[in-house]
């Protein structure tokens, strides 16, 4: 595993606000990432975490605060910009191109980063023995792949363009746990293989915490508590209200 005690944060997230409207989703947020690690934000629907995610790309744009990616102020960046970064992510739902093949779709997460035909031709080969279920469905559609499938699809899409931070949003939502176990299981030998930074949210908070280095609840738009994953799992009031009545998942 990547040593990360010491490093400088690689994302830093300042009194964060944004709205929709006149809704403000989140109304001041601390949060940072080291390079290396892999970060949790759980919380409960509607709680402001996959507009924070969003954020990071400009939409919706940031009321005040700041967003800092390896020491470039990105507030205000236009999102294809941000996306030339080496910031890619995985985001609720897949959105997947469901008429294109698998093979396609990976070409278009490939065309989104800096990448060399030798680094697409590796990085493809990385992405296919880490999902071989890709491998067997490579000529197939993505609309006709099965949800866990679509996922595996989705993150690996976003690995194409070698990144340095990966957004996850809810990777883990409507599959078995079966599924969802070894998605995650690919995202932690990423992170201890390649280095990869990771920002993960996530309902299951169960298996993001087991996962992360660090995580942070977030509540109606603020960050209530922070801490190791470990430290977080075995808080009374976070194994109330994330893990306990079947939350688990």
């Amino acid at each position: 595993m990547t040593n990360i005690s010491g490093a400088n944060p690689l994302l830093k997230i300042e009194n964060l606000r944004a709205a929709y409207g006149k809704i403000e989703a989140l109304k001041g947020v601390d949060l940072d990432i080291k390079p290396g690690e892999i970060v949790a934000l759980i919380g409960a629907n509607g709680a402001g975490k996959s507009t924070l995610m969003m954020s990071i790309f400009g939409k919706p744009r940031a009321k005040a605060g700041r967003i800092v990616f390896d020491g470039i102020d990105i507030t205000a960046l236009p999102t294809h910009q941000i996306a030339r970064m080496s910031i890619a992510q995985s985001p609720e739902g897949r959105r997947i191109f469901p008429r294109m093949s698998v093979a396609e779709n990976l070409q278009m997460g490939a065309d989104a980063g800096i990448n060399t035909e030798a680094t697409k031709a590796e990085t493809l080969e990385r992405m296919l023995t880490l999902f071989p279920r890709l491998r067997e469905r490579y000529a197939q559609r993505g609309g006709t792949l099965s949800g866990g499938e679509q996922q595996m699809l989705a993150i690996a899409r976003a690995l194409m363009s070698r990144p340095r931070l990966l957004l996850l949003d809810e990777p883990s939502l409507g599959l078995a746990p079966l599924v969802t176990r070894q998605i995650f299981e690919a995202i932690r030998t990423l992170n201890r293989q390649d280095g990869l930074t990771v920002l993960i949210v996530e309902q299951n908070a169960n298996h993001a915490l087991r996962l992360a280095h660090r995580g942070y609840v977030l509540v109606n738009g603020l960050i209530t508590m922070s801490g190791s994953g470990a430290d977080l799992l075995a808080r009374p009031e976070v194994r109330a209200a994330y893990l306990e009545g079947g939350r688990q998942a």
